[in-house]
Protein backbone atom coordinates (compact mmCIF):
# COMPACT_ATOMS: atom_id res chain seq x y z
CA UNK A 1 0.00 0.00 0.00
CA UNK A 2 1.32 3.43 -0.81
CA UNK A 3 0.01 6.99 -0.28
CA UNK A 4 0.83 10.87 -2.12
CA UNK A 5 0.76 13.06 0.85
CA UNK A 6 1.52 16.79 0.20
CA UNK A 7 3.75 18.34 2.76
CA UNK A 8 6.10 21.77 2.55
CA UNK A 9 4.31 22.48 -0.72
CA UNK A 10 5.26 19.21 -2.41
CA UNK A 11 3.29 15.60 -2.98
CA UNK A 12 5.46 12.69 -2.26
CA UNK A 13 4.84 8.99 -2.56
CA UNK A 14 5.02 7.53 0.40
CA UNK A 15 5.06 3.43 2.00
CA UNK A 16 5.24 2.40 5.25
CA UNK A 17 8.51 1.71 6.52
CA UNK A 18 9.95 4.48 4.01
CA UNK A 19 12.31 7.03 5.48
CA UNK A 20 11.63 10.65 3.33
CA UNK A 21 13.23 13.64 3.86
CA UNK A 22 10.90 16.79 3.59
CA UNK A 23 10.46 20.26 4.44
CA UNK A 24 11.10 20.89 8.12
CA UNK A 25 8.63 20.66 10.12
CA UNK A 26 8.42 21.76 13.89
CA UNK A 27 8.71 18.59 15.87
CA UNK A 28 11.16 17.22 18.24
CA UNK A 29 13.55 13.95 17.54
CA UNK A 30 11.21 11.16 18.62
CA UNK A 31 8.28 12.77 17.68
CA UNK A 32 5.15 11.68 16.20
CA UNK A 33 3.71 13.12 13.15
CA UNK A 34 0.15 12.81 11.49
CA UNK A 35 -0.21 14.26 7.64
CA UNK A 36 -3.47 14.68 6.71
CA UNK A 37 -3.14 16.10 3.39
CA UNK A 38 -3.30 12.59 1.62
CA UNK A 39 -3.69 12.69 -2.55
CA UNK A 40 -3.92 9.63 -3.01
CA UNK A 41 -4.27 6.20 -1.09
CA UNK A 42 -2.86 3.16 -3.93
CA UNK A 43 -2.94 -0.66 -3.42
CA UNK A 44 -5.53 -2.97 -3.82
CA UNK A 45 -8.69 -0.73 -4.11
CA UNK A 46 -7.01 3.08 -5.43
CA UNK A 47 -9.03 5.59 -3.64
CA UNK A 48 -8.13 9.51 -5.09
CA UNK A 49 -9.01 12.67 -3.16
CA UNK A 50 -10.48 15.84 -4.75
CA UNK A 51 -8.16 17.48 -3.32
CA UNK A 52 -8.15 15.34 -0.53
CA UNK A 53 -9.13 11.80 0.46
CA UNK A 54 -11.52 11.77 3.13
CA UNK A 55 -10.53 10.54 6.24
CA UNK A 56 -6.96 9.43 5.29
CA UNK A 57 -4.28 9.93 7.12
CA UNK A 58 -0.35 8.24 7.49
CA UNK A 59 1.54 8.21 10.66
CA UNK A 60 5.11 9.36 11.09
CA UNK A 61 7.91 9.67 13.39
CA UNK A 62 10.20 12.47 13.18
CA UNK A 63 14.04 10.40 13.27
CA UNK A 64 16.01 13.56 12.91
CA UNK A 65 16.97 17.23 11.92
CA UNK A 66 19.12 18.65 10.11
CA UNK A 67 20.12 20.96 7.37
CA UNK A 68 21.63 19.99 3.58
CA UNK A 69 24.91 20.59 1.85
CA UNK A 70 25.65 24.63 1.57
CA UNK A 71 24.88 25.52 -1.77
CA UNK A 72 26.35 29.05 -3.30
CA UNK A 73 24.01 31.50 -4.72
CA UNK A 74 26.67 33.68 -6.98
CA UNK A 75 25.26 37.09 -8.86
CA UNK A 76 26.86 38.68 -11.20
CA UNK A 77 26.78 41.52 -13.63
CA UNK A 78 29.42 41.55 -16.16
CA UNK A 79 31.51 44.94 -16.97
CA UNK A 80 29.47 46.36 -13.95
CA UNK A 81 31.68 45.53 -11.05
CA UNK A 82 28.24 43.98 -9.23
CA UNK A 83 29.23 41.20 -7.94
CA UNK A 84 27.11 39.00 -4.79
CA UNK A 85 28.20 35.70 -3.03
CA UNK A 86 25.83 34.13 -0.78
CA UNK A 87 25.62 30.68 0.94
CA UNK A 88 22.25 28.70 2.08
CA UNK A 89 21.60 25.71 3.46
CA UNK A 90 18.15 24.61 3.25
CA UNK A 91 16.73 22.97 7.09
CA UNK A 92 15.18 19.66 6.21
CA UNK A 93 13.24 16.41 8.68
CA UNK A 94 14.15 12.74 8.32
CA UNK A 95 10.82 11.23 9.10
CA UNK A 96 10.17 7.08 8.89
CA UNK A 97 6.46 5.97 7.74
CA UNK A 98 5.22 4.23 9.78
CA UNK A 99 1.55 3.56 8.90
CA UNK A 100 -1.28 4.39 6.17
CA UNK A 101 -4.32 5.09 7.57
CA UNK A 102 -7.11 5.28 4.84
Amino acid sequence: MYAIIETGGKQIKVEEGQEIYIEKVDAAEGDAVNFDKVLMVGGDDVKVGAPYVEGATVSAKVEKQGRAKKIIVYKMKPKKNYRRKQGHRQPYTKVVIEKINA
